[in-house]
Order: structure tokens, then sequence, then C-alpha cells
């Protein structure tokens, strides 16, 4: 545990336990937190009143929590226990049937389902001592109004979000007297009380944030259902009316809190590491003395209300725009613009949201991604391979919807292309393997690009492409591997289509769950088999794309194992596979007014006596974490019959007698793991980032010399997720450079007389 948690360590008990809260006091939901008590117990016993600059939560060192003249101890415990002399923030914890953690949505991504019973302000006034069920700000009951022009000497008719505006005003102005007055600090934690009903031990997952969206081709995020599953019985920290000047730095590393309650304090300024709480739905900082937001609020993307009423605020950063899903911000009360006022008068937030987003520069570009080297004094004699994996996203799914974050010009295809393209340019790798390419994309723009670098490609679409029409099915997309075609041959290419493979296997055919969970899922992989034009060293190349969804585990290991399964028959076949008999014969087409090179004489085949002697590279988006199945089985080259990832599902001989595979394989980027250059995420977007995508290598016939290092960390902290003006993906590209090991025994390939090959398997 983190030492900023362990001193904000919620004081609730075990409801278990003996010394615990009675049945009664759990039921009201009632719990006292020693959350500020540390750092009260901390501070001098006075603080200058005089106002200090606002800076990073770091100040805490030097100015108190509370106002010199601030008392301390005036509330006691309400659930009838003694009192404590000091003010203490509540935690308070909402009955867990308002948010089932459900498996994701999103282009990979899924939404968490919306607390409508859990805002703390509903339609009645606070006389009335009882909340409704309905949230102000839930999108159900913000009704997006339109604004008529008034006419001269007419009063602007209010619309409907702007009355809904006006009346929460009011509500934060009768909690503030509540506070201040009365002397009633935990407002918000005392009024929603009466509606929790005890602890939910429900866990914490990652996955619920971000829109859902419905629809066949949703993007999902593949959220790790392994990894969420840790108990968390709090989401919500009320610390209103506590006169606090700033924010402890430990409270930020509460990351999973979904509502914060700040308001009626005597903050100045929100700290940066406000874009930690990435997790927030609903924020009150009414009350305060603030004057301007950090940019870093542009980080919490998932915030639904935003209440800053009765601030001192005159602008908006632009970072506002990022906040896509939200529906209320509470601006009355502050010397706001009056432009920016009238947009949200007259419209409401998500058009004011909309034109800061719009409004918004394009950021500085980040550090270049460097070159890492790994292996030091390579042999200049051996061959090397540098292989590129990408899932560029698909245009047809790179909509506002998902991804409401980018600006329009940024998330626009015209502009992505070229960016990506850029990109393949400057790594200039000899293999590209691409996910997400569509079939009129890979042929209009890919194909002629990348020609361009000498570059020959192929392409298949996933089989939805089958039933549909001509026009449609170039839209469809699949996956790609492009290679230099003055270094590569390429001998032969085979199609995976997973969900055909596996009801047709004579094991899987009759079973249910593969006619329910596998044939509905598309995904694909590409296997190429190459040869060095100057070595004659062969290779196989790999690429696929699997099933995103995290309840589809078992189907994910289910096409990871067709897949080991066919790259073991293929290298079979390609061990006994006739050497080519003149290369020089094998010449590539010449540009108008281009010269041809005279290189020099290549060497013959090489010999592979078994299926393993021959290198392999495995490279895609697998959309599974390092602690899946589908990481343990092309790691450990084996995953026993009862994997849990199998569940009760029935897939045959994979789960009577378990998967494997033969070959000794390694993921390329463990070779950063523990140093300050690990890869942390491949796939970067609100609530998700994490490794996801892989380059695997046989480790007995390749080995890694270089890597393509992680963005630069500091350009993240203000960047909710990608793609963006500088990623144009939500995946980043990843990089590495291999030499082909020696061989010990290595020979060169017999001519027997098979006849020639065929020309449709020469590239």
């Amino acid at each position: 545990m983190a030492d900023g948690q362990r001193h904000l360590l919620p004081a609730f008990s075990n409801p278990l336990s003996p010394n615990g809260f009675s049945s009664d006091q759990i039921a009201k939901g009632l719990f006292l937190n020693s959350l500020l008590t540390h750092f009260v117990a901390s501070q001098p016993s006075s603080v200058p009143e005089t106002s200090t600059t606002p800076g990073s939560a770091s100040h805490n060192n030097t100015r108190g929590m509370y106002g010199q003249n601030h008392q301390q101890g005036h509330n006691t415990r309400i659930n009838g226990a003694p009192g404590r002399q000091q003010a203490m923030p509540m935690l308070y914890n909402f009955q867990q049937s308002a948010h089932p953690h459900q498996a994701h949505a999103q282009h990979h991504q899924n939404i968490q389902q919306d607390h409508s019973g859990a805002g703390i302000l509903g339609h009645s006034a606070f006389s009335s001592g009882v909340l409704p069920n309905a949230s102000p700000f839930s999108s159900n009951n913000l009704q997006n109004g339109h604004a008529s022009t008034p006419r001269a000497g007419q009063t602007q008719q209010i619309t409907e979000h702007w009355a809904e505006q006006l009346r929460l005003h009011k509500e934060a102005e009768r909690a503030h007297a509540t506070m201040t007055e009365q002397h009633q600090p935990h407002f918000y934690a005392r009024l929603k009380a009466a509606e929790n009903r005890g602890i939910g031990g429900a866990a914490l997952t990652g996955g619920e944030t971000g829109p859902s969206v419905d629809g066949e081709d949703d993007r999902r995020r593949p959220w790790s259902l392994e990894k969420t599953n840790k108990r968390q019985d709090w989401y919500n920290l009320d610390m209103s009316g506590q006169g606090l000047r700033v924010l402890a730095a430990p409270l930020f590393a509460y990351e999973f809190l979904q509502e914060l309650y700040i308001a009626s304090n005597r903050l100045t300024f929100l700290p940066a590491e406000i874009g930690r709480l990435r997790h927030l739905r609903h924020m009150d900082v009414s009350n305060n003395l603030i004057s301007e937001l950090p940019p870093e609020i542009g980080m919490c993307t998932n915030l639904k209300s935003l209440y800053l009423f009765n601030n001192q605020i005159r602008d908006l950063p632009t970072e506002l725009g990022s906040l896509y899903l939200l529906d209320m911000l509470g601006i009355e009360g502050n010397p706001l613009d009056p432009s920016l006022k009238q947009e949200i008068m007259g419209g409401d937030t998500k058009s004011l949201v909309n034109r800061l987003l719009l409004k918004a520069p394009v950021p500085i570009p980040p550090a270049e991604r460097k070159p890492i080297i790994v292996q030091e004094d390579v042999s200049p004699n051996l061959e090397r391979v540098k292989i590129l994996t990408w899932n560029i996203l698909c245009d047809k799914f790179a909509t506002t919807t998902l991804y409401g974050y980018t600006p329009p010009t940024a998330l626009s295809w015209d502009y992505r292309k070229q960016r990506i393209m850029q990109e393949l340019h400057e790594r200039d790798a000899d293999i590209l393997c691409l996910q997400e390419i569509a079939t009129d994309v890979f042929r209009d723009f890919f194909s002629p690009e990348l020609a361009q670098d000498g570059y020959k490609g192929v392409h298949w679409p996933r089989p939805k492409a089958k039933t549909m029409s001509e026009k449609d099915a170039q839209s469809v997309d699949g996956c790609a591997v492009f290679y230099k075609a003055s270094k590569w041959i390429l001998l032969d290419k085979q199609l995976l289509d997973y969900a055909n493979i596996a009801i047709n296997r004579p094991d899987m055919k009759n079973q249910h769950d593969i006619f329910n969970r596998v044939m509905p899922k598309d995904n694909i992989g590409i296997i190429c088999f190459f040869e060095s034009r100057q070595t004659g060293a062969r290779m196989i190349v790999a690429n696929t794309h699997l099933a995103w969804e995290p309840t589809l585990a078992d189907v994910k290991l289910v096409q990871t194992a067709i897949m080991m399964e066919n790259i073991t028959r293929l290298a079979e076949k390609y061990a006994r596979w006739p050497p080519l008999k003149d290369k020089k014969m094998i010449q590539l087409p010449l540009e108008e007014g281009e010269q041809r090179v005279e290189l020099p004489e290549p060497a013959p085949s090489q010999e592979y006596r078994n299926n393993t002697d021959i290198p392999l590279l495995v490279c895609g988006d697998y959309n599974s974490t390092y602690d899946s199945s589908v990481y343990e089985l092309l790691s450990m080259g084996r995953v026993a019959p009862n994997h849990n990832d199998f569940g009760d599902h029935q897939y045959g001989s994979f789960t009577r007698d378990g998967v494997e595979h033969p070959f000794s394989m390694r993921s390329a980027y463990v070779h950063l793991n523990g140093t300050p250059d690990e890869l942390t995420f491949t796939n970067y977007v609100p609530g998700f980032a994490e490794v996801i995508d892989y380059i695997w290598y046989s480790t007995n016939t390749l080995e890694v010399v270089s890597l393509l290092g992680p963005p630069d960390r500091d350009h993240l902290k203000r960047v909710p997720g990608f793609p963006n003006y500088h990623f144009p993906a939500d995946h980043i590209q990843i990089m590495a450079e291999l030499v082909i090991k020696a061989r010990k025994d290595k020979k060169m390939v017999q001519e027997p007389d098979f006849g020639s090959v065929s020309g449709d398997r020469r590239g």
C-alpha cells in the first residue's frame, strides 16, 4: 500500500468484526473517517491568514488544512458515538446495486452504469430532508434546451438547461448556508445517508468508463477482469464545509473515487494532481475562492457533473473540452467571460464543451520515442530484421461518440492517415503488421503509399466481408502484412479464419460453446513465410487481432490456440519447403526512369530440420494483458485444460487435454520490464492504459537488439487518451530489431526435383 493510502485509510471497520459498527449503524451508512486527523495533528498551531500563490498539492507542507480561526471540533459522530474534537471527512457508501460492475463497452470501451440514484441533490428542496432517487446530473434529468434569439427590448427565453442550472445553484447556496451558519460540515454525506443500505463488496472495475454504444461493431476496451476483482467498499468522499485551504496530496491516491465533495471551503486553487482522479463522475467545488481551473481537469473525462458555483472563475481552460461526457457544468455565481456564459445559457453544457474542444490549440509535440539498446556487441555478420506492429484504428470506428475527447480535426481520417503514414515512413521497418485496416484503405492508400518505400503487402478482411455486397465489403477491416521486397521474398501466405477452423474441427463441431461463443466472432490471423534475398534465411511472421470482450477470455484462448496449432502445422510444412533455384530471376519492377542496381550474389536457401528451427515472429493486437491465459500460452507453451479462463465451457481437446505448442517464445518488450523505460501501455484511452499488443519471437533462433521506447510520460500528464494530434490511433506502434542467431548445424537446402515453386507464392 502506498504511503498516501496508508495515511488516508478509511476509518470503518469490517462489518463482521465484533469491534465494528453495529448493524443499525451500517444500515445507515454513516461512517466518520480519520482522513484529516494525521494532517491536522501535524500542522502548526496557527496558520497565517495571508493568501499564497496557487501551486501543487505539495504546498501542504507550509499551509495548514484549516484557516487559523476555523473551529475543528464542532461536530460529533452522527451515529451516536462519543464526539471527537476534530473535524473529519465522512465516507459514505452507496448501495452497490446502483453500480453493478459489468463487462465493459466502447472501442474496446464500456460505461459504468450511471449512478441514477447516487446523486446528492435531488429535485426536492433541502427542507424536505428526503432525496428522491433521481439525480440532477443524470442524463435523464438534463434536458438540452435550445436558445431563442432575443429581440430588441425582450428578455431572452430561459432554456430548460439553464433553469436546471439556476435550481442547482440555489441548492448549493442552501447547502453552504447549512454548513457555515449551522456549523454542520459533511452536508452531502448526511443528506445521502438515508438512502444507504449497508456496505456492498463489489469489485472496482476499471472498465466502467466511457459511453456505451450499441451495434455489431462496438469498439470496446479489453478490460481485465482478473485484475479488477479487488474489494472496494466506497467510491465517494465528502470533505465539504471544513475550511480547507489546500487539498492534501495523499487524497489523489484515491484514484477509484467517483464522487468528490469539497464545497464550502476556502480553496483558492485545485492542484494539478486532480487529473489523477480519472474515475470521477461528480465533483462539487462550489462556494470556494477558486479563480482558475488547472488544465489537468481535462484528464477527468468521466465527469458527468462539475459544480463550480460561487467561485471567482473568469475563464475556462480549453482542456475542459475533453470532458465529452459532461452533462452539467455549474458556473452560476462566477464572473465568467460573458461569451462563455452565453454559450451555456443559450445552449447547454455540451455546446460549451464542444466550443472549448474546437478552439483548443494543437499541443506542443512530445519528445521523440527513442530506440533503446537491449543487446550490444552484436556481430555485424548476423542478419537483422526490424518488425513493427500497430492497430491503426479503422476510420469507421473513430467516431465522436467513442472518442469525444479528441478534437474533430485530429480524429478525421484525412488527418490520421497522413500521420500514420509519416510514422511508418520514419520507422522504416522491414516488416509491418497492421490491424484494423479496411480493404479499400489497403488498396487505395497504404499499398501505393508504402510502395514508394519499397513495400509489398498482403491483406485479408474479416470473414463478414463475404456476406456483404461488393461495395459494403470494401469498408470491412482486417489484418495486413507489408514487407520490404528488396530484402525479403514472400514464399507463402495463409489466412486463419478462427471461427471457420473451430466449427470444422472433429472434436469441436458438435459442441454448443463453439457455435454460441466462438463462431459469432469473426477475428482472423495471417501467416506469411519469407526468405531473405541475401542470406537465404527463412522466417515465419504471424499477425492477428483477437476478440476484445473480457467476458470472452475463453474465446481469445481458443483463437490463440488455433493460431499456434496452425503455425506448428505450417512450420512442419515449411521445414520441407523446396529451395529457390534462382533468386536473381525474382526481380522487382522498376519505376519509370529508375535504373536497376546490381545486388550481390544471393545465398542459397537455408535448410531447417524441424518446425522449431525456423525463426518465428508472432505479432498483433491480442486484447489480453500479461496476466491472461493468452499470455500464459504464448510465453509458457501450455495452458491446462481446467484453466479458469475456460470456465465450464467445452472446446474439445483444448478442455480435455489442454493447449500447448512446441516453440520457445518471449515477448520482446519484457527486456524493458523493471527499467525506467518499461512499456506500461500500448492502448491508451480514458480509464484504460495497458499493454495488449505484442511482438513474440522464438528465443532459440532470434535475439532482440533494440526496441522502440515508450511515449513521453510528461506529455501524457495532460493527455486523457489517444488519438490526438500527435498519436493518430488509440494504440501506439511497437517495434523491435532482432538478429537471426548463427546456426552451428547450418546447411543449405539440396535441390531435389520438386519442380518450380508456383509464381503466386513469391513476392
